[in-house]
């Protein structure tokens, strides 16, 4: 019997193996194509997916290929947000096709220990108290497999999601999107152009090999019922309406729509099995962080899973993964729903609100950034457990803390482990030292003041770069002697020391 079924080797399937193998779990991953899809519905890498891949010792491979853009857009309005009022070493949003971003965390997965087997589609499961029991359709006829758990990271359409009865509410699309992937023959001088009007809005950028993406919305597509296939010539009088020019467009790639569907699946687990990226919610691909937020679900679920399989924690802290992640995803929702709303506003009224929003953006720091703060992910939070104290910083994102030898807290999250840090550098241990199988002690003071943690003398960092406790105690020093001496779970919504 496996241990841990993934489905579906996209982003999130590929880097939930990789968070799997590094908790020391074993993982095969099911994708149904032989081969990858060459189109890439995602092109943006936010600051905190940036983040991720830091604290894992993968960022630089992404950063070397991508292209950096300073700066994003909230609902297509023409005042773009400013990244570089981000506490982050990543102030910028990251374009790097998705095709690209698969082949690179194919061979993290991979390199991890990972088994991925193409051309294996799932067409049904079953699950008892002991086992979730897989129908497959492989390369050499159907077959079946047994797992200890299995995560459906299988899309919007997730066979996994509607074989375990995972109810999966929401609106049906009332506007329609579309997108091309031509070549222009006299492409715009803006690295990003991007208009709106009353005839629609547009954004123009350009993609490896001389491609350029083109994709918007116009008032025609404003309708319950999907349009017919898209071709080169609507999309030629769609964007020449829009901007006054068709860019000499010709040999597409690519030719798309896209409608504002909006749901959300009632529980991210049920029973052994877990939901995961688009399986788990589906929007309007507003803002690019579609992506985003599923990679971040795989990172909150990896070493949740993989403590719970290897027995350092029980079978109840995976009921936190829901509890933690729901309520991203109801979030993420409402923010693709409310950039919907600003998209497709081409009535008068529609164009001043966007005119005010845009204005606000420009002219108030502490909204723009906000906004910024919310998109990029930075701003996620997970509700702190009662049991373990209200210090501010619990469930917040940890900031990439440096320490006066150069150590940095994203560097001491490389081996998925939690971090026990004592910032004033004087409890009796050792700086990066493991106790243990799932702890890293690091004694030492930062090389420079970071608001919020002045006055903590002990915070215990989670995999997944959240804090799950902190304390400005003078005697934690006593208190990280009983954590390491001790086998206890904090299974709670917050963390697990494991």
């Amino acid at each position: 019997m496996e241990q841990i079924v993934v489905v579906g080797g996209g982003p999130v399937g590929l880097w939930l193996a990789a968070e799997l193998r590094l908790g020391g779990a074993p993982v095969t991953v099911l994708e149904a194509r032989q081969e990858r899809d060459p189109h890439s519905k995602a092109l943006t890498v936010h600051p905190r997916t940036l983040e991720i891949l830091a604290f894992r010792g993968i960022a630089e491979r992404f950063l070397a290929e991508g292209r950096r853009i300073p700066n994003g857009h909230f609902g297509g309005l023409d005042d773009r947000m400013d990244f570089g009022a981000l506490d982050t070493p990543f102030p910028f949003t990251l374009a790097l096709p998705q095709v690209r971003i698969e082949e690179l965390l194919e061979e993290h997965a991979r390199s991890a220990g990972a088994r991925i087997r193409r051309g294996h589609r799932v067409t049904g499961l079953a699950q008892n108290e002991d086992a979730v029991t897989l129908e497959i359709e492989g390369p050499d006829g159907p077959y079946t497999l047994r797992a200890a758990y299995v995560v459906g990271c299988d899309g919007t359409r997730s066979t996994v999601r509607q074989s375990a009865g995972i109810a999966f509410p929401g609106t049906d699309a009332t506007t329609w999107g579309w997108l091309g992937d031509v070549i222009l023959d006299e492409p715009p001088r803006a690295p990003v152009l991007s208009l709106s009007g009353p005839e629609g809005g547009v954004m123009v950028l350009p993609l490896p090999g001389g491609v350029h993406r083109i994709v918007g919305g116009d008032p025609d597509d404003i309708r319950p019922d999907r349009p017919g296939e898209l071709t080169l010539e609507e999309l030629r009088a769609k964007v020449a309406r829009i901007t006054g020019t068709d860019f000499g467009m010709r040999d597409p790639r690519w030719l798309s729509r896209f409608g504002n569907a909006t749901r959300q699946a009632a529980q991210y687990r049920k029973g052994r099995v877990l939901l995961a990226g688009d399986a788990a919610h589906m929007h309007f691909p507003a803002g690019g962080v579609g992506l985003n937020v599923g990679v971040q679900d795989a990172t909150n679920l990896g070493w949740k899973l993989a403590a719970t399989v290897a027995g350092r924690a029980s079978d109840d802290l995976l009921d936190s993964y829901h509890a933690e992640r729901h309520p991203i995803g109801a979030d993420l929702l409402i923010s693709t729903q409310a950039q919907t709303a600003l998209m497709t506003a081409y009535s008068p009224e529609g164009q001043a609100l966007r005119a005010l929003l845009s204005r606000l953006i420009a002219t108030v720091p502490g909204f723009s950034r906000e906004l910024a703060e919310r998109l990029s992910g930075l701003s996620v939070a997970y509700p702190p457990p009662a049991a373990m104290g209200t210090h501010p910083l619990t469930g917040l994102r940890a900031p990439d803390l440096v320490f006066d030898s150069g150590h940095s807290l994203f560097g001491l999250l490389r081996g998925g482990r939690h971090v026990l840090l004592d910032p004033t550098g004087t409890a009796s241990m050792r700086p990066a030292r493991a106790t243990g199988p799932g702890v890293i002690l690091h004694s030492e003071p930062l090389s420079e003041p970071r608001e919020g943690w002045s006055g903590v003398r002990a915070a215990l960092i989670r995999p997944d770069g959240h804090v799950a406790w902190a304390s400005e105690d003078r005697v934690h020093s006593e208190k990280s002697r009983d954590w390491r001496n001790s086998r206890t779970t904090l299974a709670n919504p917050s963390g697990s020391l494991a």
